[in-house]
């Protein structure tokens, strides 16, 4: 099996690209910066994890993702590699995301933090989105709550 789940805060501003194409799809490329739950002395605090989303995810992720944004991701490793242009063999790794969400409200992730302020959708702009987790810390309470 082939799961992974983090939760970290997004170090700069989704990058996203779309396919060639008669049915271009979206591409997006984020860095989730994912503090340590043990530190060693001598070693980093946090762990910079490459993900990549496509399709609805990626535009979602375009529109909402900030830098900063401290979000939750499900997904799975993927490796890789390439030729460089200086003919050397590069390897990759990254978490293709299946699944995203805000993995704090929107009010404790002001720039008091030194993060700034992220604008979150509304439940219906989250759906019609295509994001399938609607966000925590909103106002608007479910029928079956």
């Amino acid at each position: 099996m082939n799961k992974v789940i983090l939760m970290g805060r997004l170090t700069r501003d989704p990058e996203v690209r779309y396919s060639q194409g008669e049915n271009s799809t979206a591409v997006a490329r984020f860095t989730l910066a994912v503090d340590r739950r043990f530190k060693r002395q001598g070693e980093g605090e946090a762990d910079f994890i490459n993900c990549v989303s496509f399709g609805k995810t990626a535009e979602f992720a375009e529109k909402y993702f900030k830098q900063g944004t401290k979000i939750a991701v499900t997904g799975r490793i993927q490796t890789g590699s390439y030729t460089n242009k200086d003919g050397q063999k590069v390897y990759t790794t990254d978490v293709v995301v299946d699944e995203q969400e805000f993995a704090e409200s929107k009010g404790s992730s002001g720039t008091e933090s030194g993060y700034q302020q992220t604008q979150r959708p509304t439940p219906s702009q989250a759906i019609g989105d295509g994001f399938m987790n609607i966000p925590d810390g909103l106002d608007e309470e479910l029928p079956f709550s």
